[in-house]
């Protein structure tokens, strides 16, 4: 069942299942198509995001268990909302192992514990390495209640093997503690990326996939459930495999993957999903409001930065310190460990998928010859995955926190080497794009909101006003590490206005992940005593310079968001919106955009917009973002045939660049790009589109026939929605 449309939400202790329920009437009235929520199978005791499953047999009991689950499946039906549901078949939890029957029964028992084939283990090396100690020693180990103990975690003790020392019974163990330093290098079971706690499960396993996935198909089969997200595919063994045995078990699923796709990339054609988590959607839409014309200043600003070369940098730091584990499991195959090092920094995508049939990504030289040679063995499977986990770890959560030249572009599946995207070919890419594929412009995972992004894009106009700011600001109060000094400037801009609190976390994360002064394993104190101190103060020195400027860029940022979101409602595709985001929103990267989110507040202004005389003004509100927002989504779900087919609509006269439009089967979509360049050059003037009969404008009520003034079509809004009157 393919949904109208889809909003996202983050489940925890504070967005339960009942929650869910609660506030599913205004998520049905704002014209939502499905609920679409993060995982919601039992997570490790404690965890804030759920993709730490410990029993995937389970609803999760910290958001109310079956019962509760029940309960919301029942409101939603009533409603006639589908329920779309994120599912995890890379990994389990295992940070707290009496919550993972599985992994407690491994420790326990070994290679020949039942579930031993479950997990991702070479036993071929000995004892399962577990890396929680703070160092060597493992004086600090005891033995009560007939378990082994290391402060406050716990793990089983296999029988037969009690009596004596705690150390002497750790001895005698199918696992050994070790110090968490020699995970990167030493570790045994393959993880998520560079997490230890979360154990990679072998789901190309028929069993396997049987007994993580039976309670979710038996939910699809229920009809209980409509949807799926499948979390980061490129982690498993055979991604297009596994899709297959997916698709079979759920024909009647709506699926889409979240595969990371570089700019000119395609989803493998093999692979029975309905398409992506809409990655490739944001890059488009969010790069057709930036001006290509700011690159050079830009530049400048940053300095010599040399993006590719800074990846590559950057992918073989991480296969060698933070990947090497996996690095030495490939050796073990009989590769060279640093013709390993050397190949996989090489893939300019995430992955390949050689047993898809998909060659065209794989680096050239003996380890891709002996890949081609055997498409579905061992070597090529884990090198494909390793791959994937260099990418991500160099590139994702590295190099996009040190190449700061223009962050708004510095998001999963862009190219920050490309500026913008030209009108030319995101026309090109949308015509060519699934109706069923999920569209998005801000997830839990994105660098930062949307509407950040949109503001972000007005400093594009002006690169040689931000660059002088910038110097000033820095003379003044400016970070001693160039590249996060850069990343900070942009951030507190695009942002603002936001709390000391807020940047603070913020700028913890990007220094440590960029790094370069300081990291999380190798801390900076003095580095990062200064990056702690430092928003308080730049707020307090500079927040009324900031505001001054910020107030001059809040209202082409208002337009950018407008115009984005608007084209991302209705372009092809299924549009996700993220929770919260319906009003403007500029959070910044988790755990920033995961915070609470005031249903209330959009409730009432809902019922404002629906109640009043006027559409609502773009003012700080946000009221005119919802408005756009839910007009476009009760359109979709009432209309349906309108949003088929796709072609450009270009304008004519002196401000046409500034219009970007396409029409669908009885819709038209028009908005306003690069604002701060049509006020400079007089504004809309003869500027015009030619509309094929009579149509009406469902923002603002207005009707409009023939060749038709840009300026009176945007006489409220930065954008327009035109339904074709009569139909």
């Amino acid at each position: 069942m393919i949904p109208s449309s889809t909003y996202r939400l983050q489940l925890g202790p504070d967005m339960t299942f009942e929650h869910v329920a609660e506030i599913a009437d205004y998520l049905a009235a704002l014209g939502v198509g499905a609920v679409y929520t993060s995982p919601v199978l039992a997570a490790t005791p404690g965890s804030t995001h759920g993709y730490d499953v410990v029993d995937p047999t389970t609803a999760s009991p910290v958001l109310g268990g079956e019962d509760a689950r029940m309960r919301l499946v029942g409101e939603l039906q009533e409603l006639e909302l589908g329920l779309v549901i994120d599912i995890v078949p890379n990994h389990m939890g295992i940070a707290d192992p009496p919550a993972n029957p599985w992994w407690w029964d491994v420790l326990a028992n070994g290679r020949s514990s039942k579930y031993a084939r479950y997990f991702d283990i070479d036993w071929d090396t000995g004892p399962v390495l577990v890396p929680v100690l703070g160092s060597d020693s493992v004086d600090d180990l005891s033995v009560e209640d007939g378990e082994l103990r290391y402060h406050d975690h716990r793990f089983p003790i296999a029988p037969g093997t009690e009596g004596g020392t705690p150390q002497e019974v750790h001895e005698r163990q199918h696992y050994r503690l070790v110090n968490w330093r020699r995970g990167n290098s030493e570790l045994n079971y393959r993880r998520f990326f560079d997490i230890t706690t979360l154990a990679a499960v072998r789901v190309e396993d028929p069993e396997v996939f049987e007994a993580t996935h039976a309670t979710v198909l038996r939910w699809i089969s229920n009809l209980e459930v409509t949807g799926l997200r499948i979390d980061h595919p490129d982690g498993l063994a055979n991604p297009g495999e596994y899709l297959r045995r997916l698709r079979a078990a759920a024909p009647s699923a709506w699926i889409v993957a979240e595969k990371i796709l570089g700019p000119d990339e395609k989803l493998p054609s093999s692979w029975p999903v309905h398409g992506t988590t809409g990655y490739d959607a944001l890059r488009l839409v969010c790069g057709v409001f930036v001006d290509p014309a700011g690159e050079q200043g830009f530049t400048e600003l940053a300095g010599d930065q040399d993006l590719h070369a800074m990846e590559a940098d950057r992918k073989r730091w991480a296969a060698e310190h933070l990947l090497r584990a996996e690095v030495r499991r490939i050796a073990r195959l009989g590769v060279p460990e640093e013709a390993v090092l050397a190949f996989l920094p090489r893939f300019p995508v995430y992955r390949s998928y050689l047993a898809d049939g998909v060659t065209e990504n794989l680096p050239s030289g003996g380890i891709g010859e002996r890949m081609m040679a055997d498409p579905g063995g061992e070597l090529t499977s884990r090198v494909e995955q390793t791959a994937a986990m260099v990418m991500a770890k160099g590139v994702e959560d590295t190099t996009f926190y040190r190449y700061n030249r223009f962050v708004a572009l510095n998001e999963v599946g862009s190219d920050p080497g490309r500026f913008g995207v030209p009108v030319a070919e995101f026309h090109a890419k949308v015509a060519e794009a699934a109706e069923t594929s999920m569209t998005t412009l801000s997830t839990h995972d994105t660098k930062r909101s949307e509407d950040v992004r949109a503001r972000l894009a007005v400093l594009s106009e002006l690169p040689g006003e931000f660059a002088g700011l910038v110097h000033r600001w820095t003379a003044k109060a400016g970070l001693s590490e160039p590249t996060l000094n850069l990343l900070a400037w942009q951030t507190i801009v695009g942002a603002w206005p936001i709390s000391a609190e807020r940047l603070q976390g913020y700028l913890e994360k990007a220094s440590r992940e960029a790094k370069i002064a300081t990291s999380w394993t190798d801390r900076n104190e003095e580095f990062d005593a200064e990056v702690a101190a430092w928003p308080a103060r730049v707020i307090a020195e500079l927040g009324a310079e900031i505001e001054e400027f910020v107030s001059r860029v809040r209202g082409p940022g208002w337009s950018n968001s407008l115009g984005q979101k608007l084209v991302q409602l209705t372009m092809p595709g299924v549009p996700d919106v993220y929770q919260g985001t319906e009003l403007w929103d500029y959070s910044l990267v988790d755990p920033d955009n995961r915070r609470p989110v005031d249903f209330g507040s959009r409730r009432d202004i809902l019922a404002g917009i629906e109640s009043a005389a006027t559409p609502p003004p773009i003012d700080e509100s946000g009221a005119a973002k919802l408005h756009v927002v839910s007009k476009a989504l009760r359109l979709r779900w009432e209309r349906p045939e309108l949003f088929t087919g796709y072609a450009p609509v270009t304008a004519t006269g002196g401000a046409a660049e500034h219009v970007i439009g396409f029409s669908r089967n009885g819709l038209v979509t028009l908005a306003t790009r690069l604002p701060v360049g049509l006020g400079r050059s007089g504004g809309w003037r003869d500027t015009a589109v030619a509309l094929d009969g009579p149509w009406t404008d469902v923002l603002t009520d207005r009707s409009y026939s023939g060749d038709v003034q840009v300026a009176d079509v945007f006489f409220q809004y930065p954008v327009a929605l035109l339904v074709r009157s009569g139909e």
